[in-house]
């Protein structure tokens, strides 16, 4: 009858949108990928310990298991570009190079798995890979799919390079239905806004938020402060058409945590983790595990950061206040009435004294929070919206907190974020 087929009409026009929901990735993925520290370094007899090989995996995962990574949350163990052989097998497969992977991605998958990890792929909507190695045409997507379901893989990072806009626009949400028809929970990472310039009207993201788990919104970091800057720069710039676009399933993903390398002081190791973290960022650390420093390791494994970047409500920060002392407050609302500030300082001079009011960064009237150092663990109590107080911010640094109420205004934190900034400033010096 008329009415069956309008049911069945309106079913099939649902059924993508919700067959894309994979009840994944509610908060930000944690864990560790290759990239940025190892690229495509295939060359295993001049280099065995650095080479992408199983032996870097297991190595790795080894690290994440025994060094405390897997009990914060890093659980992601992520194979990148280059791990595969030159050419397909004669059934169409992707195989995995036999020389650096000899035991096949299954027994790294079934490694990484019995030590509570989960493993990452990579692979590429394109005719070949960034680094050269067979891609994922069209044709080809169901069958990578069920390939990488049936090695017990957990997420796939798949790039964009060698593909048309025209085949990613098909590509893309085509992986997703393929990944969830093997009914295998693979969390999907694409790179697809990355190569659309990463901004409306190229980019829809209502459109990405139902296809993809997390994707990259834009340029490539690399092994030096600049990068994180220019990162930075472009999600604060754009941050009204990103910021709302992220939530629990659907992460923005400003790219690797590069901490524990070679390119950042420890103040702005400290920086990015920070607004990383408030910033809602997928958490994938690229550094050798190890060898790293215990500076750093103490940086990726601060609980409170961790537990503030995996907030259930999943609500992505934004940058709300730009000094012409090249101070800028970035400010993340968290579940159950707290918050997270973090005072970032461009300068590269000295400290800077910044003072400032909750009430000048519109948090509701007469509230009272007790507040945490996140770095220093320092606690602040009673601190009223109306009283002034200030940081001291390293060059390139930041001073992070955490804040949550003690005693509650009448009305709601979202009425009265709109209001002008309350009056009575009490300077205190903290």
């Amino acid at each position: 009858s008329g009415l069956a087929l309008a049911l069945a009409l309106a079913l099939a026009l649902a059924l993508p949108a919700l067959a894309l929901e994979n009840g994944l990735a509610r908060t930000p993925p944690m864990g560790w990928l290759a990239w940025e520290r190892f690229r495509c370094n295939v060359d295993c007899r001049a280099d065995p310990r650095n080479c992408i090989s199983e032996m870097l995996f297991f190595e790795m995962a080894d690290r994440l298991a025994e060094d405390g990574w897997r009990d914060l949350g890093y659980k992601y163990i992520n194979i990148d570009d280059c791990w595969s052989a030159k050419q397909r097998d004669v059934a169409g497969r992707l195989v995995p190079d036999p020389e650096r992977f000899p035991r096949g991605i299954k027994a790294l998958a079934d490694y990484v798995h019995a030590r509570g990890l989960k493993l990452g792929i990579y692979g590429d909507l394109g005719t070949l890979t960034c680094g050269g190695y067979p891609g994922t045409t069209l044709d080809r997507v169901e069958q990578d799919a069920q390939t990488f379901a049936e090695w017990g893989v957990d997420m796939l990072k798949l790039d964009g390079c060698y593909s048309s806009g025209e085949e990613q626009a098909e590509g893309y949400p085509e992986m997703a239905r393929a990944l969830n028809a093997t009914g295998r929970p693979i969390v999907y990472s694409c790179s697809w806004p990355a190569y659309q310039g990463g901004l409306p009207p190229k980019v829809n993201y209502t459109v990405l938020a139902e296809v993809c788990n997390l994707w990259r919104n834009y340029d490539d970091i690399q092994d030096s402060w600049d990068s994180v800057l220019s990162i930075l720069d472009w999600f604060s710039a754009n941050q009204d058409v990103l910021q709302p676009a992220a939530g629990p399933g659907h992460w923005n993903d400003p790219d690797m945590l590069i901490i524990g390398n070679f390119g950042l002081s420890d103040e702005q190791s400290r920086s990015q983790m920070a607004l990383w973290t408030v910033m809602a960022a997928p958490l994938l650390m690229s550094t050798d595990l190890r060898t790293i420093s215990a500076s750093a390791k103490e940086i990726l494994q601060n609980r409170l950061m961790i537990q503030i970047n995996q907030d259930p409500l999943g609500i992505q920060g934004r940058r709300i206040v730009k000094e012409k002392s090249h101070i800028e407050v970035f400010l993340r609302p968290l579940s159950q009435a707290a918050s997270a500030l973090v005072f970032f300082s461009r300068r590269t001079d000295m400290p800077f004294v910044y003072t400032t009011s909750l009430a000048k960064l519109h948090f509701p009237e007469d509230s009272v929070y007790e507040v945490q150092d996140v770095y220093s663990g320092k606690i602040i109590s009673g601190l009223k919206t109306g009283d002034s107080f200030s940081v001291v911010i390293d060059p390139s640094g930041v001073v992070m907190w955490y804040l949550y109420p003690t005693a509650l205004p009448a009305q709601p934190w979202h009425v009265v974020r709109q209001q002008a900034p309350g009056e009575g400033f009490h300077p205190v010096l903290l």
